[in-house]
């Protein structure tokens, strides 16, 4: 009997958050933006000609990297894009965690890391957040074969100062340091001024979050010429056209609208902070968030139980049955609309 299905490969794969299907629900488990993307993508969108759909886009997504550039104020060779920050950090870890020690990366963070770790069998030790559940960078102050953190860290919100960047940076000269800023724009220090110094610094973002254009999967990387020299020849070996035409022009577009950008994220800070403030009158402990989303817990209540009765009402947010957070619960921030629902519901789960 032949045992080919023993060699196939075993992984546990991410999971994402559960998307519901139907009318009234509300939907505060995927950090993903209330808000349309903005007008300048939306008339990029209807403006696209189908014809075009029958060529190639181009490989290198030029128009896109020159619009990033543009925007950060660096160099085309220093951006790299593709279909999601997903995507970019793959190509990431193929191109840059390629030695025999492990990388470094916290224990409470986005999941998809140790996934990556499996599936480019790439070591990797996990550093445990402290009891405030944050980042001590000296804790990373040891060998190692590359360094992925995300600032703000998911799902707690929290994140790092630009001298505990700095830190950082400094005292791993030997190994590539990524940090994923998917949540950057809501309010954290995002480390691109710092490229100009650090040589080995990836960042890594995406226009899922702040840009509300989760739909489309677009993501970046900035970084030095030679990081995304490598990175590219890593994404030309595996499919030398990652994104499509469509995405290339809405998203040029989108990146070029600061202003609706500006607007947005403070639109969401401000429901954030108001939130955080409701739900401490209610007994929970919020944790501080630079991000669109709050990592909270109740002092009474387990968070199973409030999860649960928030379902039944259609009100979906994200519970993590994990070591350390298993009664905890992360919550999009939404629309003040769909903000005040959730409050009402879940006061009169607590009471």
């Amino acid at each position: 009997m032949s045992n080919w299905k023993e060699k196939l490969l075993k992984i546990d794969p991410y999971v994402p958050g559960e998307q519901p299907i139907g009318k009234h629900i509300i939907k505060l488990n995927a950090n993903e933006n209330p808000y349309p993307p903005s007008p300048k993508a939306l008339e990029a969108l209807q403006n696209f000609s189908p014809a075009q759909l029958r060529l190639y886009p181009n490989s290198s997504a030029l128009k896109l990297k020159r619009a990033v550039a543009e925007h950060f104020h660096l160099d085309e060779k220093q951006v790299f894009v593709a279909n999601g920050s997903d995507e970019v950090i793959a190509f990431a870890f193929m191109a840059c965690f390629c030695s025999p020690k492990p990388i470094l990366f916290p224990d409470i963070t986005y999941s998809f890391y140790t996934v990556w770790c499996a599936l480019f069998h790439t070591p990797y030790e996990t550093i445990a957040l402290n009891e405030q559940f944050q980042i001590d960078v000296n804790d990373y102050a040891k060998e190692n074969g590359g360094i992925i953190l995300p600032n703000p860290n998911a799902p707690t919100g929290t994140a790092l100062t630009k001298q505990a960047l700095i830190q950082l940076l400094e005292q791993n000269q030997s190994s590539v340091v990524i940090i994923d800023e998917a949540y950057v724009d809501f309010g954290a220090y995002s480390a691109v001024e710092l490229l100009e110094k650090y040589e080995n610094l990836l960042i890594v973002q995406t226009f899922s979050k702040s840009r509300s254009l989760a739909g489309m999967r677009v993501g970046m990387a900035l970084g030095s010429e030679t990081l995304i020299q490598t990175i590219d020849a890593v994404k030309n070996s595996y499919n030398s056209y990652t994104m499509d035409s469509v995405a290339i022009e809405v998203a040029s577009a989108s990146i070029a609208d600061e202003a609706y950008f500006q607007k947005t994220c403070q639109k969401i800070i401000a429901t954030r902070e108001k939130t955080a403030q409701e739900l401490k009158k209610m007994g929970f402990f919020v944790f501080p968030s630079q991000s669109n989303f709050l990592f909270v817990t109740h002092n009474t209540v387990p968070a199973n139980e409030i999860f649960e009765a928030l379902k039944k009402e259609n009100i979906f947010i994200r519970y993590f049955n994990l070591p350390r957070i298993q009664n905890h619960l992360r919550i999009t921030i939404g629309t003040e609309e769909e903000m005040d629902i959730l409050l009402k519901h879940i006061k009169k789960i607590i009471s």
